[in-house]
């Protein structure tokens, strides 16, 4: 009940934060760079699944790890920049809980940014005007683009967790989420790589490319759960109160000398 509190409380300071806005921006952004592509002459017939599996790829390597880490750590971190963590720590509340409770509704923004996603990459087909969009590929886009930002943000969860500490930290988060999910171009050289690397065994979660791709499932299930077994690791390893904000000391000003003389 406690993690459903805080979760429900999270949700209800979401709507004074536009870091939202953010992701739908990069939501959009990962559409209108598979249809940059989209537009190269280098003979490639695009159809409405073609363009899906590109924006799961675009997603995957560059755009939604450091999304996610971006909007999960700056949630996380708010309470500590705003100096509010003290006071809610005497509830009594731990940090623990409410690392937990934000990481659940960090999880539900993934769904709604999928869902997003979604919607972007639907409307950008018809646009475009690609052939073979029909009411099943749709739904396969739903369901694929959704299941894979929350699969990627199980991947990504050690490392929000990891720099949730600093008020700063999650800035550090983000690069190195940027790095780890461009990692996952050169994992999908080696299907075994493929299915142990997390980013790239969201792939296989979702059957991405399964007409032609042969994934192992239980690895990538293993994949998910070391992730999720690392990141309630480090939870529990964690202090329960973290130190209050040093108070900024105000220097004396010197005093100005006194003149001699009347």
């Amino acid at each position: 009940m406690t993690v459903l509190r805080i979760a429900k409380t999270e949700y209800w300071k979401l709507r004074r934060y536009s870091i939202l806005w953010a992701g739908v921006v990069l939501m959009l952004l990962s559409v209108l760079l598979t249809l940059f592509t989209s537009t190269a002459n280098d003979g490639m017939v695009w159809t409405f699944p073609i363009l899906v599996e590109q924006v799961i790829k675009n997603n995957m390597t560059t755009i939604f790890p450091v999304c996610i880490t971006l909007i999960a750590g700056y949630i996380i971190a708010r309470e500590q920049k705003d100096d509010t963590l003290k006071n809610i720590l005497t509830v009594p509340l731990t940090f623990k809980w409410l690392l937990v409770g934000k990481l659940l509704v960090c999880g539900l923004i993934s769904l709604f940014l999928g869902l997003v996603c979604t919607a972007f990459t639907i409307l950008a087909g018809l646009l475009m005007g690609f052939p073979n969009i029909s009411v099943g590929t749709a739904t396969q886009c739903l369901m694929q683009i959704t299941l894979l930002n929350l699969f990627l943000y199980v991947s990504v969860m050690p490392i929000i967790i990891l720099t949730s500490r600093a008020a700063n930290g999650f800035l550090a988060g983000v690069v190195i989420a940027f790095a780890y999910g461009y990692g996952g171009m050169f994992a999908a050289g080696s299907m075994k790589l493929a299915n142990l690397y997390p980013i790239t065994a969201s792939l296989g979660m979702i059957n991405y490319r399964s007409y032609e791709v042969h994934w192992n499932i239980l690895l990538c299930y293993l994949s998910m759960a070391i992730m999720l077994a690392i990141s309630t690791v480090i939870i529990l390893l964690m202090r329960n109160n973290v130190e209050p904000k040093k108070p900024v000391k105000n220097k004396a000003k010197p005093k100005a000398p006194l003149k001699k003389g009347w």
